[in-house]
């Protein structure tokens, strides 16, 4: 995942959880209408992939089932536009970002192929991490609002943990990525690429 991809999401997480709630209901027939256009376009997206062959086939379908994923997730975030639909729409992003990225990963071979993946799950991780902290935090707040100071300080203690189990996730993951890395050298070098990813990461 490139770094202005990865922008635009963090950017999303907080503009979801910030107006979410501002957004109307759609229509039943608006619902009904959109569902229709996701489903047509998912087998118009699908079938295109049947002239391709090998691994362009398998990256194409995953790009038709992550769109037509995220569009069901956004459809649900717009329809009912609670902090959950919106976490679960960002979720899906994540997933089906991993997903196309994982796929062309098997163009790949060797560690480099191995680097791959790791980055393509680090990057989901990183997305996935942010969105869990900022839901728990969202959901701790809306519970603390209408009650006590005590609540209000158990609220923050929430959101704080929920931040630091977010930082924990993602810095396993750059590990993994780092760690992995090391396994192209050979020798002391690689021992010395561990060491160094350990002590970045605090393993």
């Amino acid at each position: 995942m490139n770094k202005i991809n990865m922008t635009a999401i963090v950017v999303a997480i907080g503009l979801v959880f910030s107006t979410g709630a501002m957004a109307q209901s759609l229509s039943k027939d608006a619902y009904k209408a959109a569902e229709d256009r996701i489903t047509t376009e998912y087998t118009t997206d699908k079938a295109n992939c049947d002239a391709l062959s090998g691994n362009a086939k398998d990256i194409c379908i995953a790009e038709a089932k992550g769109k037509e994923k995220i569009a069901r997730a956004e459809l649900e975030a717009r329809n009912e536009p609670t902090a959950s639909n919106h976490y679960k729409a960002l979720v899906a992003k994540a997933e089906a970002d991993y997903a196309i990225a994982n796929e062309k990963c098997d163009d790949r071979i060797g560690n480099d192929k191995d680097i791959c993946v790791k980055q393509a799950k680090a990057a989901e991780t990183r997305v996935k991490a942010d969105a869990e902290a900022r839901l728990k935090t969202s959901d701790a707040n809306k519970a603390a609002s209408d009650t006590s100071t005590a609540a209000g300080m158990k609220a923050r203690a929430t959101g704080a943990e929920a931040r630091q189990e977010a930082a924990t996730d993602t810095r396993d993951a750059d590990y993994a990525v780092a760690k992995e890395k090391c396994d192209a050298l050979t020798s002391s070098a690689k021992d010395r690429c561990v060491d160094e990813a350990k002590a970045k990461y605090g393993k």
